[in-house]
């Protein structure tokens, strides 16, 4: 395995301008990332700060523990509780066999810039993965895509789930999901790794009982020599640590509120678009109903002072709800605005690793922050990267093509251009003169015939029509006949957009891990993470 490093756009201007670091993105953020400087300051910053080390440390420790563990976590765990350790952190949601394979990325992101820190300070510098087991959005996080036929295909695990329950509750039908997964991995086609990889999926599988608790299984059993610790926001004794920060937003909730629309106006008349939909009666909470499990969001309504779920599903006082947090804080979660606020009670974040998304996002809470009398911490742009299989790299040297811009915009513009070079010229002027001709002396015949008798009209528009499409259908039976004399190199064009740019879309937001485990064995990650990765903004072309 070798790396390349690409200058590509991200998937946002937003984030585009942030990896350059443009003077009308820097506002928006208290730190610049990848700043030995800037570090510094954060660090004297967070000196300043008290965190709950010892309770998170004792939680993670207990919540880790029916997951693989190693020597390495213990180390991070004991790290954890030293009065000067830092962590970088990031998150996503816990998709079903790890989702789309940016997710991997992210963790791979945590720990070789936790390792790079740690180097860098001389602190201990932990490596943490938050699950948004919290997150009650099933249809984002039970499925994968798969090639199948030389096209993408999306795979979705077949239970439904109605209520709108967080992850971390929705418990999977183990027969149901290992037959999912057979004839997943089936499609891939068979290797030598292939019973290695079921035998893996279905261990992770039979000690687990959610979707969070399989994420998690496979994720430690990859990357527990490294000292990743795991939490899932989802987690109700998580919750029980959050007591009084939950109790802060709920009493400051209109100022998080209002800060937060006054930090996007500012965004918003520099030209960028809003990535966070929200309201002044967004009360950035939500309530999780004890009968049902369902996750309800509140607001809160001006007339009568109360904090309502929709519909009016639940309705609750100020008091109540400070009750509630005091009590009972299982029964709350944080929304996309609270929750980076939680995250930075919680930990002593040197570091967050974020997503083109999570940049842009992030850039909104900075007044909220502030209000709080804490600083974002620098925000780090995850690895991008793309995974090149040797076979793909062939095709792109024998078509001549520039990867960048396949990484870009994927290969259609060169394949219609080698499809135009094909073509038949003469045949092509052929089927085009005679169409010429036909509409000609249709027009001839319609004159005709509104001399003649007007109610005949439409039927010669029809036969025109008719004609027109027969000889359009033998004009396209002609050219794939020729198109099929080159079927190699055209075939070519496509297993290179299917693998870099499947529909459209960068590879990382597609494929998923197990592919590539079934290509190149369980050992596939500890090479990715032999390799030395640079956090510069560019683009990371693994060659495999």
């Amino acid at each position: 395995m070798e790396i390349l490093n690409l200058s590509l756009s991200a998937t946002n201007r937003f984030a585009s301008n942030y990896l350059e670091q443009s003077p009308d993105i820097l506002s928006f953020f208290h730190y610049r990332f990848n700043d030995f400087g800037e570090d510094q300051k954060r660090l004297d910053e967070l000196s300043n700060r008290s965190f709950p080390r010892e309770n998170v440390a004792d939680h993670i420790e207990k919540f880790m523990e029916r997951f693989p563990s190693s020597e390495a976590v213990n180390n991070s765990l004991a790290k954890l509780k030293q009065s000067n350790s830092a962590v970088v952190i990031g998150g996503q949601q816990a998709g079903i066999l790890t989702g789309p394979l940016y997710s991997i990325h992210k963790i791979i992101s945590i720990i070789k810039l936790a390792e790079e820190k740690e180097r860098q300070h001389g602190i201990p510098v932990v490596p943490v993965f938050w699950i948004a087991g919290e997150d009650h959005d099933f249809h984002e996080v039970n499925h994968v895509f798969i090639p199948v036929e030389k096209k993408v295909d999306k795979w979705s695990y077949p239970e439904k789930v109605k209520q709108k329950k967080m992850v971390s509750d929705i418990n999977l039908n183990k027969e149901i999901c290992m037959k999912w997964i057979n004839n997943l991995i089936e499609n891939f086609g068979e290797t030598n790794h292939t019973k290695q990889l079921l035998q893996f999926a279905e261990e992770s599988l039979l000690k687990s009982t959610t979707l969070v608790d399989f994420f998690a299984n496979i994720v430690m059993e990859i990357f527990k020599d490294y000292g990743l610790l795991i939490v899932d926001s989802g987690d109700r004794n998580f919750r029980l640590l959050q007591k009084e920060n939950f109790t802060k937003q709920i009493e400051k909730h209109r100022e998080v509120t209002n800060y937060l629309l006054e930090q996007q106006s500012v965004i918003g008349k520099n030209g960028f678009p809003i990535t966070i939909d929200s309201s002044e009666r967004a009360a950035n909470i939500f309530y999780c109903h004890p009968k049902s499990n369902e996750r309800i969001l509140l607001e809160f309504d001006l007339e009568s002072n109360r904090f309502v779920g929709k519909s009016g599903a639940v309705t609750f006082t100020k008091e109540e709800l400070m009750e509630i947090a005091s009590q009972e804080p299982g029964k709350l979660s944080n929304n996309v605005v609270t929750r980076p606020l939680m995250q930075e009670w919680l930990f002593p974040t040197l570091a967050f690793i974020a997503g083109p998304g999570e940049i842009s996002y992030w850039a909104e809470l900075k007044l909220v922050f502030e209000h709080f009398n804490i600083k974002m911490p620098p925000i780090v742009p995850r690895l991008n990267i793309t995974l090149l299989e040797r076979a793909i790299e062939s095709d792109l040297n024998e078509l001549n093509l520039d990867l960048t811009q396949v990484l870009k915009r994927g290969s259609s513009e060169e394949r219609n251009q080698y499809l135009d070079s094909i073509k038949d010229r003469e045949v092509s002027e052929l089927f085009t003169s005679l169409k010429s001709q036909l509409v000609k002396q249709y027009e001839l015949i319609e004159a005709k015939t509104n001399e003649l008798d007007k109610s005949l009209l439409p039927l010669i528009k029809k036969n025109e029509s008719y004609l027109l499409k027969q000889i359009g259908f033998m004009e396209t039976k002609l050219e794939q006949s020729v198109n099929s004399k080159f079927d190699v190199i055209l075939n070519k064009f496509n297993r290179i957009d299917l693998a870099l740019r499947p529909d459209g879309f960068p590879q990382e937001r597609v494929w998923n891990l197990f592919y590539y485990l079934n290509q190149y064995g369980t050992n596939f990650i500890k090479e990715l993470m032999e390799l030395e990765y640079e956090f510069d903004g560019s683009h990371k072309v693994i060659k495999l």
